[in-house]
């Protein structure tokens, strides 16, 4: 029987809601074999995900999902069975944390010029770690508030790309965030391909930098693909001898677009990440 391995989720130690000792019991209810905590520029959880599925009988992949400039955009990788004490990996995800703090401050005030106070404290209630504080929890406020009727349309009037809260920031090279995923002793995965809004060139560049700087794997399957993108990306990871990954990408019940565990098989024809763990 095949195992049921998602490799991608978020809880209140960045992004998501739920701590990660819970994170962890609602992957075992689902069905979920193996693990990964994989949160936002942040490894302050993995002590307690990897306790809780220990205490589970849940397999357990310690990870971390750094973000990443390239070609003017922001993309995100992820770090699979990373050593979270590594010294270097440490320094880099401490750097991310502290602009993301500062990056918090600007938006807070880009809100208030727009006649809305108080969202800093706002998004703060939403947040399990203050040095992650980011654009969803001003989202989440934003619609607590009434001031949106989503979180896509907080993103669409306030906080996207160009839009009047929105202030750029200036992630780390995918060149640094690849070195310190495997100074870590993990593999480095591109995340959620299909989210990226790049050229066909972009993209062959993209792919074709990973693979030089020793990128490992592509997450092929995610709950951001469509069927026509995970064959896409099946094909791609085919073409440059990457790994596949598999990932719910979940944050929270009934706000994620799928839940844990819940996303369609590898194709049974490429290699897996997890292959030399599981």
């Amino acid at each position: 029987m095949s195992l049921n391995i998602d490799l991608h989720s978020h809880s209140s130690c960045s992004d998501g809601l739920l701590p990660p000792a819970q994170v962890a019991a609602r992957a075992h209810a689902q069905g979920v074999d193996w693990w990964s905590l994989s949160d936002h520029d942040e490894t302050s959880g993995l002590a307690e995900a990897a306790a809780a599925a220990r205490e589970l009988g849940l397999g357990f992949i310690p990870g971390v999902e750094i973000s990443v400039t390239f070609c003017e955009r922001t993309i995100h990788v992820l770090g699979l069975n990373i050593d979270p004490g590594q010294p270097d990996l440490r320094a880099g995800l401490a750097g991310i944390r502290s602009d993301r703090f500062a990056r918090a401050g600007e938006i807070a005030q880009r809100l208030q010029d727009c006649g809305i106070a108080g969202a800093y404290e706002g998004a703060l209630r939403y947040v399990g770690n203050p040095d992650l504080i980011g654009r969803v929890h001003f989202a989440r406020h934003l619609l607590e508030q009434g001031h949106c009727k989503s979180l896509q349309q907080a993103f669409d009037r306030y906080l996207g790309d160009g839009k009047r809260a929105f202030v750029p920031m200036r992630w780390p090279s995918l060149e640094s965030a690849v070195a310190w995923i495997r100074a870590a002793g993990g593999k480095a995965v591109v995340a959620h391909p299909g989210r990226y809004r790049y050229t066909p060139q972009q993209f062959d560049a993209l792919f074709d930098t990973f693979k030089a700087l020793g990128g490992s794997g592509l997450e092929v399957v995610s709950s951001a693909h469509t069927p026509a993108q995970c064959d896409r990306y099946a094909r791609v990871a085919q073409a440059y001898g990457f790994q596949a990954s598999r990932g719910s990408d979940f944050h929270a019940p009934g706000i994620s677009r799928a839940e844990l565990g819940r996303v369609p098989p590898l194709p049974e024809y490429l290699v897996p990440v997890w292959r030399d763990w599981i």
